[in-house]
């Protein structure tokens, strides 16, 4: 079968700092499938006082309340810049504490508001509980339209504007464990709280990462079984 002779480049955004649980598993996955069609993968780790490049998809993950602290001030050094590759429909991928500052600000129980840098419109407050366990949600723009993972979050987030849920919550807290959203979306930006990583037990969604990052509208197959039966698996799976 024909390659698709593309190349890609993914920017990982502070990877020393917020890679909880797994999250650079998301970072493997984009590589894999898309080496696997022949697609030449070029990755860029920015971490503090490093500039950001241009890259056709950008990710950062989930870290602790001192990591997302450290990292809020450096991402406000390159909030015009991300902004302006958000504008031009770059893919973003957001995990967990990553998401809440990539949007518009966060408000801990204790200490001072992390402002972040609204490329969704969305704001987060610390809860007294904390959501752990596994989530099944449901899509309306892919296919399967389920997405799997685990969450692990005392942060409740709460979406505005014209940004809308990534999935609707069927087992789980999600989003704010009230309106049963998880996850956002707006243009290319996509933010979820699902660690475990994310991207390997959902390859369909990979996938449509890849096709918006590269501007095409459909992809080489891969044999998916391994990956399809471990996101089966977890389908509906107990909290």
């Amino acid at each position: 079968m024909e390659k698709e002779g593309k190349k890609l480049t993914i920017c990982h955004l502070y990877p020393k700092l917020l890679n909880l649980y797994g999250d650079i598993g998301n970072i493997k996955a984009l590589k894999y499938r898309a080496e696997n069609r022949g697609i030449e993968v070029i990755l860029k780790d920015v971490n503090v006082n490093e500039s950001v490049p241009e890259a056709d998809i950008y990710f950062i993950g989930g870290g602790q309340d001192r990591q997302q602290i450290d990292v809020s001030f450096e991402l406000q050094k390159h909030k015009e810049f991300l902004l302006q590759k958000r504008d031009e429909n770059k893919v973003f991928l957001a995990i967990c504490g990553g998401f809440q500052l990539l949007a518009d600000y966060f408000q801990p129980i204790k200490g001072e508001k992390l402002i972040g840098i609204s490329l969704l419109s969305a704001y987060t407050v610390g809860g007294k509980k904390r959501f752990i366990g596994n989530v099944t949600a449901k899509t309306d723009f892919i296919t399967p339209e389920t997405l799997v993972g685990f969450e692990n979050h005392s942060g409740r987030t709460y979406l505005t504007g014209e940004t809308k849920p990534l999935s609707k919550i069927i087992v789980g807290n999600g989003n704010n464990g009230e309106d049963l959203t998880e996850g956002a979306r707006f243009k290319n930006v996509f933010g979820t709280y699902l660690h475990g990583s994310f991207l390997p037990k959902n390859p369909h969604f990979t996938d449509y990462l890849l096709k918006l990052a590269l501007n095409i509208d459909s992809i080489l197959p891969l044999d998916d079984e391994i990956e399809m039966s471990a996101h089966n698996s977890l389908i509906n799976k107990p909290y």
